[in-house]
């Protein structure tokens, strides 16, 4: 895939997730094969900009090309403006968020409450990409509801507007994260615009993510959830589409590669958030990790409790130990 002046590795993204999608975790999963990975979702509003959050969100110092940023807003001279901004701050591509169907995002008219209004998709699409030198991608939805799937005229529009890529979620904003993925919708939408496509919704294995290439015609998947305690996803996906590219042939994991990821996450997000905050974002990330694995609910429940980073780690390491005494995972 090429989006813009930028030739990707491959055809596969990490969907940008509020809270999950930090400097630390897109570092990761581009190491492990995304060829992308979107900031989380950054508000256009720069008033709220000096916050620690927001500051942590266009953090992009030594992160991989290309650097992408998502803004969310329903003013195109705000989103303009925010686009513009972090451009001058080190942003290579602008995403603009069409999908988030959260009630605080939608209640500002942000979001996927935007399929409601096509006349200002339009008019912020436009203002985006004309404040800006650098391309501008959309990550949207198949439409408002089941009965208001308007995905191909927002697809359509973004193609006249000048958007360089679309990321498509195969739900509705009524239908948020539950029921089956609408990838007719999809097709649809590609056989509509000539743009760039990534397929995105409960693509959770290489098979999947094949058989949903296969039927929209999309020229890649982004992935989302299915990340979440297994960025090392993006590696098998890559190597079962095309092993002949492949430099590793090895696409699976073993016990020992995944003590030795987990690791280098838990200390980026140390360093990356200090102390404190380290240890609490680091809790969600262990749960994911850990969640199917034999033997770690005794672990899991003292490391969410776990007030310090020696302690949080030390509890990892004792934990793999064990497993690899036990044999509990394939080495």
């Amino acid at each position: 895939m090429k989006i813009g002046p930028y030739e990707l590795a491959n055809n596969l993204a990490l969907a940008p997730m509020a809270g999950v999608t930090d400097k630390p975790f897109r570092d990761l999963c581009k190491s492990m094969g995304a060829s992308v990975a979107p900031s989380e979702m950054v508000t256009s509003d720069t008033r709220l900009w000096h916050t620690q959050k927001s500051r942590r969100r266009m953090d992009h110092s030594g992160e991989a090309e290309p650097r992408i940023v998502q803004i969310a807003g329903a003013d195109p001279k705000m989103m303009a403006t925010a686009a513009k901004l972090n451009v001058e701050r080190g942003a290579q591509i602008i995403d603009i968020n069409l999908g988030c169907p959260a009630k605080k995002v939608c209640k500002r008219k942000a979001g996927s409450w935007l399929l409601n209004d096509e006349p200002l998709v339009r008019a912020i699409l436009e203002a985006t990409v004309d404040a800006v030198d650098v391309p501008v991608t959309l990550k949207t939805r198949t439409g408002w509801s089941p009965e208001r799937r308007n995905g191909v005229r927002i697809a359509t529009i973004a193609q006249d507007a000048g958007i360089a890529a679309l990321a498509i979620h195969g739900r509705t904003r009524e239908c948020r994260f539950s029921g089956a993925v609408d990838y007719e919708t999809i097709r649809d939408i590609k056989q509509s615009v000539r743009i760039p496509i990534w397929v995105n919704g409960d693509i959770d294995s290489k098979k999947k993510a094949r058989q949903v290439l296969s039927f929209t015609g999309a020229d890649g998947v982004m992935i989302g959830r299915a990340a979440q305690g297994r960025p090392w996803i993006f590696r098998e996906i890559a190597h079962h589409l095309n092993p002949a590219r492949q430099e590793d042939a090895r696409s699976e994991t073993d016990i020992f590669e995944t003590r030795d990821i987990m690791r280098v996450h838990l200390q980026n997000l140390y360093a990356f958030y200090g102390e404190y905050t380290g240890v609490r974002v680091a809790r969600k990330h262990l749960g994911w990790y850990l969640k199917e694995n034999s033997g770690a609910a005794s672990v899991l429940s003292q490391a969410i409790r776990a007030t310090s980073t020696v302690e949080q780690m030390a509890l990892l390491e004792t934990y793999f130990a064990n497993a690899i005494a036990r044999k509990d995972v394939a080495a």
